[in-house]
């Protein structure tokens, strides 16, 4: 039996994180960056980035192929950079190469100077 904090632990020993400011700076450089919003659709409907991919996490696993490419330099994220990890883990463990959550969700990102709409 495993508690929250041990699950989570353990998706973030396996995953990469990057700050807000991280991805802006990818962003200014020319990288190419999907962002992809895990959080359900009330959520988004308040506050989004603009230009993300919206694959709820409680839809993902069934969704997210056929919206996100394989290949894609893919950062998903969510109000607070939770349920991105466990998102981040299960993309790994399907075959994504290039995957990153992002710490402190569409909050960080607000707070970093990053574009809400």
């Amino acid at each position: 039996m495993k508690t929250y904090p041990e699950l989570m632990a353990e998706a973030k020993g396996r995953i990469r994180e990057v700050t807000p400011r991280q991805v802006l700076d990818m962003q200014a450089r020319g990288v190419q960056v999907t962002l992809v919003d895990v959080r359900e659709i009330q959520e988004v409907n308040a506050a989004k980035i603009p230009g993300a991919v919206h694959v709820p996490k409680s839809h993902f696993e069934s969704r997210v192929e056929a919206q996100v490419e394989r290949d894609a330099n893919v950062v998903l994220y969510c109000a607070s950079g939770n349920r991105s990890v466990f998102a981040a883990d299960t993309l790994r463990t399907m075959g994504y190469a290039n995957v990153a959550s992002m710490a402190g969700g569409i909050r960080a990102w607000a707070d970093a100077g990053g574009e809400v709409e």
